[in-house]
């Protein structure tokens, strides 16, 4: 795994009335530094948003409980052990996780399946209207080994 992404299964409580999910909590290390904000995103099945990365030590933390994505990060800074890879997680309401991305890693997804994706970020910066910490390639840029519009195998 790329250093510094860290991926924490969330426990589903279920009942006859549905579930409940813990996303955040202060004693997890997985929200170091501590989250800034918080915000959600709806995206249509089939939209890819990547790539962007963050220069000013944002951390982000993605939960997708509704709908399913899959996260792409790709590690290009100069000075990591894990230079040069990229790590993929499909995660979504059938498999809750939170994962923890670094912002100098270049990082997106993509909604899957046949129904919307809702993400919640939990980024350790707050977002500058004025001046944002963002660098964005286009999803389908050679610089990134990965192809979001391939066929899934199997």
């Amino acid at each position: 795994m790329i250093e510094g992404v860290q991926v924490r299964e969330l426990q589903v409580n279920a009942d006859e009335r549905g579930h409940l999910v813990e996303v955040f909590r202060e004693d997890w290390e997985e929200y170091e530094p501590e989250p800034a904000m918080s915000y959600y995103s709806m995206t249509y099945p089939g939209i890819t948003r990547a790539w962007h990365r963050h220069n000013r030590g944002q951390v982000d933390h993605f939960v997708c409980p509704k709908g399913r994505i899959k996260v792409g990060v790709y590690d290009d800074r100069e000075d990591s052990p894990t230079q040069g890879e990229l790590d993929t997680f499909v995660i979504g309401e059938h498999n809750q996780k939170v994962v923890r991305i670094p912002g100098e890693c270049w990082h997106g997804f993509k909604a899957i399946g046949d129904e919307p994706a809702f993400l919640i970020n939990f980024p350790s910066n707050l977002y500058d209207y004025e001046d944002p910490d963002e660098e964005r390639l286009p999803y389908d840029t050679d610089e990134i080994p990965l192809d979001w519009d391939e066929e899934p195998s199997g």
